[in-house]
């Protein structure tokens, strides 16, 4: 619904006021967490964003090679959302431009394998492992999920598309390369509470305090990214930046948490890296979390029929 020029400049500041007081209340606790830990003294623990190249090298790797090409697919969609290139899109053009940003984190596992993984047989590859995870975990999420936010938001996509169950296919592409680096940084952040401060009680509470506030930001910074792009719409957008953002989190609240501890014995020689099976069990095994939570959501908050398919 259209809002008329008189009212826009009010609820625009009201919904920044909103946003302002719930950022600041995750940031003062996320602060009074952290000058409640003890720091780290342990001998070879350094702290650090990035996995020790030494120990983890291959994890080292597909994170640093995530850091250096996030830029890349953020500057292209700035510039595609910014000069309204999308106004002269198809649905081929999508295909074309979401699929072609997501190759270089598709490919790179095969053509331009990094570190360890240029002496593992490709499917033993750290890169392709992780690579294969995203791909299955985002792919539930357009299958199955952005139905919730059809049921529960009533968002609406309106341009040219191939569609997938409802789901334009040009989105699957984009969603992998966009959970890529969301996930590169939030193990980055993960890692920096756990190499930083000795493992106790508190050390636990900031992490999941992490977790949570980092699932909300990623949401929210996504929504308020493309809220200029006009054919992704909500009913009501100020309630997506809020309650929005908070049901969007909840992917990354068991995500995030989980891809960071994923095939932790990639490099131990003493233990058995995760299969390509296990891979595949565990990515699944996310989705059905978050799936479960979404429609517990939509259950007991929202009380809305899901509805799944065509419209």
């Amino acid at each position: 619904m259209a809002l008329s020029s008189d009212n826009e400049s009010p609820q625009k500041m009201d919904i920044a006021i909103t946003m302002v007081a719930i950022f600041s209340t995750m940031l003062a606790v996320l602060i009074s967490l952290i000058f409640a830990q003890t720091r780290n003294t342990k001998d070879g623990m350094i702290s650090s964003f990035l996995p020790d190249p030494d120990k983890e090298p291959s994890k080292y790797h597909f994170e640093r090679y995530c850091w250096v090409y996030s830029p890349v697919w953020i500057g292209a969609m700035g510039v595609i959302v910014v000069f309204q290139l999308y106004e002269d899109f198809t649905a081929w053009t999508y295909d074309l431009v979401l699929g072609g940003l997501a190759l270089p984190f598709l490919l790179q596992p095969i053509i331009y394998p990094l570190g360890p993984d240029k002496d593992r047989p490709l499917l033993e590859r750290y890169a392709f492992k992780a690579n294969l995870w995203i791909a299955i975990f985002t792919f539930i999420g357009n299958y199955w999920y952005t139905h919730y936010f059809f049921s529960v938001l009533k968002a609406r996509y309106s341009m040219p598309a191939h569609n997938l169950n409802a789901v334009p296919i040009a989105l699957y592409f984009a969603t992998h390369f966009y959970f890529s680096s969301y996930h590169a940084f939030s193990n980055a952040f993960l890692r920096k509470v756990q190499t930083t401060y000795q493992k106790n009680t508190l050390r636990t509470v900031l992490f999941c305090a992490v977790i949570a506030v980092f699932s909300y930001f990623t949401a929210f910074m996504e929504t308020l990214t493309i809220s200029s792009y006009p054919y992704y719409s909500f009913e009501d957008r100020d309630m997506a930046f809020t309650l929005g953002s908070a049901f969007y989190g909840i992917y990354f609240l068991f995500s995030f948490p989980m891809f960071f501890f994923f095939d932790n014995s990639i490099d131990d020689q003493n233990e058995k890296s995760m299969s390509v099976w296990e891979t595949v069990v565990h990515a699944n095994g996310c989705g059905m979390l978050v799936l479960c939570s979404l429609d517990l959501v939509r259950l007991f908050v929202a009380k809305v029929p899901l509805i799944v398919g065509d419209r």
